[in-house]
């Protein structure tokens, strides 16, 4: 019987993963070795999707993983009730996924707003009819600071720097991450800030660069381990991680404005309000800790889609 408790631990809390299939094969040997009828397997496969509800899976963009795996994600399971369970990805490849039916959730976190439009409305499959936007991150370059161009960036302009030959730099993919495409903008702007026609190519190649694009939640850990000299990220990402970074001037340094809406046909609606309402609520001290900027809730779409017990955080007056 031990066997089949830990096992069936696992499929619950694995509910919303491939992993579940694993364990829950095992758990049917384990029930046929012990000549447990078939049906009371089944018996237990409705329990355990009947337990699985108080899980709350959370799609977000992967620059804000510290804060919700390290600090969102346990502050809100130790309120009881619910379970958070996370999934980092870049927030236009996330809204593909969600639109194309490759994975499902109960919140999406994303790191622009548009892609929120992209998911509402009949014909993109009405995923979205509401969002809020509550915080903002500017971009910033994150360094190495035991790497050879790290004092550089003391006596040089930084786009010297990035300059450099042998320099090792890490961005995202612009087509997937709106990261990516905000250094394609930044390096753009700079260009025309400090008149260097030409700049953005010198410094970045192609858009889609093999050399220097790589998947969003690999940036920092490379960076960490010496593998780059130099990444954009969010100052989120710099903070929550401590790695030096160097701010960009504001004139033409762009931000990420995160939002978070309720997905269609989530799973778990009622978790789904619980987490948002602990969001906009008791985590802003958390999401200060970790470099975010806070605004003030804004809503996009009508009031009346929003769930009661989140229309007091959303600034009315839209």
């Amino acid at each position: 019987m031990a066997a089949i408790r830990s096992l069936v631990q696992r499929v619950v809390v694995g509910s919303r993963s491939t992993a579940c299939g694993r364990y829950w094969t095992r758990l049917t040997q384990v029930l046929r070795r012990m000549a447990i009828p078939v049906i009371v397997a089944h018996l237990m496969a409705l329990a355990l999707v009947a337990h699985a509800a108080d899980i709350v899976n959370v799609l977000y963009a992967a620059s804000l993983v510290n804060l919700m795996e390290q600090g969102i994600g346990p502050a809100f399971d130790k309120m009881g009730g619910d379970h958070f369970q996370g999934y980092p990805g870049g927030s236009n490849d996330m809204a593909y996924q969600i639109k194309s039916m490759l994975r499902s959730g109960d919140v999406f976190i994303s790191a622009v707003p548009e892609v929120n439009d992209r998911l509402m409305g009949p014909q993109n499959g009405s995923w979205v009819s509401w969002y809020i936007t509550f915080a903002e991150s500017p971009l910033v370059l994150g360094f190495n600071s035991a790497g050879r161009f790290a004092g550089d960036f003391n006596s040089k302009p930084w786009y010297q720097v990035l300059a450099e030959p042998g320099i090792r730099i890490g961005r995202t993919n612009p087509g997937l991450d709106p990261k990516g495409a905000l250094t394609l903008r930044l390096m753009e702007s700079a260009e025309a800030y400090y008149k260097s026609p030409g700049l953005s190519r010198r410094v970045l190649g192609a858009a889609i660069n093999p050399a220097q694009v790589l998947p969003e939640e690999t940036l920092v850990g490379r960076l960490q381990s010496g593998q780059l000299d130099v990444g954009f990220f969010y100052s989120t990402e710099t903070s929550s991680a401590r790695i030096p970074e160097y701010r960009l001037p504001a004139e033409i340094v762009p931000k990420a404005v995160y939002t978070v809406t309720i997905l269609r046909d989530a799973h778990n609606s009622s978790g789904a309000v619980r987490f948002i309402a602990y969001l906009l609520g008791p985590a802003k001290t958390l999401m200060t800790q970790h470099g975010l900027d806070l605004d003030k809730p804004e809503l996009v779409g009508t009031l009346a889609a929003v769930p009661p017990e989140l229309r007091s955080f959303v600034d009315q007056s839209n």
